[in-house]
């Protein structure tokens, strides 16, 4: 099976922190995802660490993984978002996000199987933007938002909804 795009919508981010530790693709584990390091964030306690600091109210708890290029290099982010000018705990970094217009897929699949990760559904999710007639923001963050509820809290089938966004023009 593949992930589902089950709904597309807009929503307003305002401008936030985001606090947490940044990745390249060295950090990638030999199935060239980022697991081993989410594995790492729960077995050393980071999200409650950082959650401590009052994430923002709107990401309702939630977790991310934000994705850009800067320049050459790509970078993954693991992390939360919270109010700007929140200090930043030692051994942690932090990207100052902009506020802006997001447009969001809600992928419907099975967490454990990789179907909702990777390419197949990031191309999924950028087409049905495209079919909303939104423009992406120019070299923008892509986003998997962690949902306390939708993507922690399987339905009958065993699935769940991960939220992924893309900042748009």
């Amino acid at each position: 099976m593949t992930a589902e795009v089950t709904k597309v919508y807009k929503e307003h981010i305002s401008s936030a922190r985001l606090i947490g530790k940044r990745y390249s693709d060295e950090h990638r584990n030999a199935a060239g995802s980022f697991a081993d390091r989410w594995d790492e964030w729960s077995a050393n306690g980071w999200f409650e660490e950082i959650g401590k600091l009052g994430a923002l109210p709107e990401s309702e708890g939630s977790s991310y993984g934000f994705m850009r290029m800067s320049g050459n290099q790509f970078e993954y982010w693991i992390g939360m978002l919270f109010p700007e000018h929140t200090e930043v705990p030692v051994g942690f970094d932090y990207a100052d996000l902009a506020e802006g217009d997001v447009g969001i897929c809600w992928l419907y699949g099975n967490r454990d199987n990789g179907e909702l990760f990777g390419m197949e559904p990031h191309n999924a999710c950028m087409a049905k933007i495209a079919e909303q007639g939104w423009i992406l923001d120019d070299n923008p963050w892509f986003f998997e938002r962690y949902h306390d509820i939708r993507f922690m809290t399987p339905d009958e089938q065993g699935n769940v909804l991960l939220d992924y966004g893309v900042y748009v023009k």
